[in-house]
C-alpha cells in the first residue's frame, strides 16, 4: 500500500469518515456515484468495487457487464455540504475484471493523451472560466426559467443574491481544496462567472465535475436552481468555458518565447495552428449538445469561426497578454468550449489537436484583429476565416471522419458518442417547438 492511501485510510478513522463516495463519469459527462464503507476502502485501493458496467451510458454490452470501479487516493476530499457528519469522496479509474483499464473510461481517454504529451516532453495545464446561471427554481416544461437579478458584466450590489451565492460556492470549494482565482457577475441576468486556478488537466478535469456538483448543490440549499445550459435565455448571451491552455517542459513555459511576437514560440504558434485545423472535427466533443449551437451562433462574442486572435475575443483561440513581463503565464485561450461538456473528453480532444500541429509542424495562419461577426461572408471567405459547424448534426458529420478524434477517444468512445448524438439529434429534428406552434398554429 502506497502512502497516499495510507494517508486516506488514517484520516477516514481520524475524522470519523462514514461513508465514502466513489465518483466516475460516463461518456457524456454525467457524474456517477456509489458509496462504500470505511472497512471497504482497503478492499477498493487493491481490488475495486464490482458494478454493473452495461447500465452506464457508453461503458460495456449487456454479454461484458463486469467491472470494476478503483478509486484514486490523490483525490480524496471530504465533503462538506448537506451538514453531513463524516462523507468524503475520491475519484475512480474504471477497470475490466482483470485489472486493465477500460477504453471506456473518460479519465482514462485522457490519461491517455496526457501519456502522449509526456512522451513528448510535455505536461498539460489547464485554467477554466466557468459561466453558469442562477435561476429562482427550475421551471415547469415549457415555461421561461427567471434569473435571479437583472445584472451585467462586473456588477456589484450590495444586496445581490450572485453575490451571496458565489461566496458560499468559493468557500465550498476552497474547502475541498479547489483554487478559485476570481469571481464575477456576467453579462446576462442571473449568469455567474467563477473561474478556477490553473492546474494539470487531469486535475482540473476532476475539479470541474466537483465544481459542477458544489455549484448545484448550494443553489439548492439557497432555495435557487443553477443551471450550466449554453444557451437558456435566446436574447441574452449563453454560458461558456474559455479554457486557457500550456504546455511546460519542467519548469519551463514551452509557450514562451522572449521577443517573438506575442511571446508566442513555434510550439505555441503550431500548437494553435493544430487547434484551428482541427477545430471543426473536435466541435462535436466541445460543444456536444443541440443547445451548445444556440450559443455559438447566437452572438454576445461566442466564437463561431475557425480563428485567432490577440485582443480579439469573436475569434475562436485568443493569445491573452495580462502580464507581458512574466513568461511563466504566456498562454492561449480556448473560446468554444462550454460549462456542459465532458472534460475529460474535451480535454483530451483539445491536447490532441495541438500535438498534432506540433508534430507536423503545423504554420499558424494570420490573425483576425477584426470582430468577426461584423464582417460580411465574402470577407471572412476573402481572409480564409472557416465557421464552425453550425448545428450538432454538421459537427457530427465532420467528427465522424476525424482519424485525430477516433484515434484520441478510442473506438468504443467514439462509436458510442457518435450513435448518442445521432440519436439526440433525431430526436430534436422530430419535436415540435413552442416557436412553431406560436407562429404556425394560429396562422396556418
Amino acid at each position: 500500500m502506497d502512502k497516499q492511501q495510507e494517508f486516506v485510510l488514517r484520516t477516514t478513522e481520524e475524522r470519523d469518515i462514514r461513508f465514502i463516495r466513489l465518483w466516475f463519469t460516463d461518456v457524456l459527462g454525467y457524474l456517477k456515484s456509489v458509496a462504500v464503507a470505511p472497512a471497504e476502502l482497503e478492499a477498493a485501493f487493491a481490488e475495486g468495487i464490482g458494478f454493473d458496467g452495461s447500465a452506464i451510458e457508453g461503458f460495456a454490452r449487456v454479454s461484458e457487464s463486469d467491472m470494476l470501479v478503483k478509486p484514486d487516493p490523490t483525490s480524496f476530499t471530504v465533503l462538506p455540504w448537506r451538514g453531513e457528519p463524516g462523507v468524503a469522496r475520491m475519484f475512480c479509474d474504471i477497470l475490466m475484471p482483470d485489472g486493465s483499464p477500460s477504453f471506456a473510461d473518460p479519465r482514462y481517454v485522457l490519461k491517455r493523451a496526457l501519456g502522449r504529451a509526456a512522451d513528448m516532453g510535455f505536461t498539460f495545464y489547464t485554467h477554466p472560466e466557468i459561466e453558469f446561471f442562477l435561476f429562482t427554481e427550475l421551471p415547469e416544461p415549457g415555461r421561461r426559467p427567471v434569473p435571479i437579478d437583472n445584472g451585467g458584466y462586473f456588477d456589484h450590489t450590495p444586496t445581490s443574491v450572485g453575490q451571496d451565492f458565489r461566496r458560499d460556492a468559493i468557500t465550498m470549494l476552497e474547502a475541498m481544496g479547489i483554487s478559485v482565482e476570481f469571481s464575477h457577475h456576467e453579462g446576462a441576468p442571473g449568469q455567474q462567472e467563477i473561474d478556477l486556478r490553473y492546474a494539470d488537466a487531469l486535475s482540473t478535469a476532476d475539479n470541474l465535475m466537483t465544481f459542477r456538483t458544489v455549484i448545484k448543490e448550494v443553489a439548492l440549499s439557497q432555495g435557487l436552481y443553477a443551471s450550466f445550459m449554453p444557451k437558456p435565455l435566446a436574447e441574452h448571451p449563453g454560458s461558456g468555458m474559455h479554457t486557457h491552455l500550456s504546455l511546460f517542459e519542467g519548469d519551463r513555459n514551452a509557450f514562451f518565447e522572449p521577443g517573438a511576437d506575442y511571446q508566442l514560440s513555434k510550439v505555441g504558434r503550431s500548437f494553435i495552428a493544430g487547434l484551428l485545423r482541427h477545430a471543426p472535427e473536435i466541435t462535436a466533443v466541445t460543444n456536444q449538445w443541440v443547445n451548445s449551437y444556440k450559443r455559438l451562433y447566437g452572438g454576445g462574442e461566442a466564437p463561431a469561426y475557425v480563428c485567432w486572435g490577440h485582443n480579439n475575443r469573436s475569434a475562436m483561440v485568443r493569445v491573452p497578454m495580462y502580464k507581458p513581463q512574466k513568461g511563466q503565464s504566456t498562454r492561449i485561450e480556448v473560446r468554444t468550449l462550454d460549462p456542459a461538456c465532458n472534460p475529460y473528453l474535451a480535454f483530451a480532444v483539445l491536447l490532441a489537436a495541438g500535438l498534432r500541429g506540433i508534430e507536423e509542424g503545423y504554420e499558424l495562419p494570420p490573425g483576425a484583429e477584426d470582430d468577426v461577426w461584423l464582417l460580411t461572408e465574402a470577407e471572412r471567405r476573402a481572409m480564409g476565416i472557416d465557421p464552425l459547424p453550425q448545428n450538432l448534426a454538421e459537427a457530427i458529420a465532420v467528427m465522424e471522419r476525424s482519424e485525430l478524434v477516433a484515434e484520441t477517444l478510442g473506438e468504443q468512445v467514439f462509436d458510442f458518442f457518435l450513435r448518442n448524438k445521432r440519436a439526440e439529434w433525431e430526436e430534436y429534428r422530430n419535436e415540435v417547438t413552442a416557436f412553431e406552434l406560436e407562429r404556425y398554429l394560429p396562422a396556418l
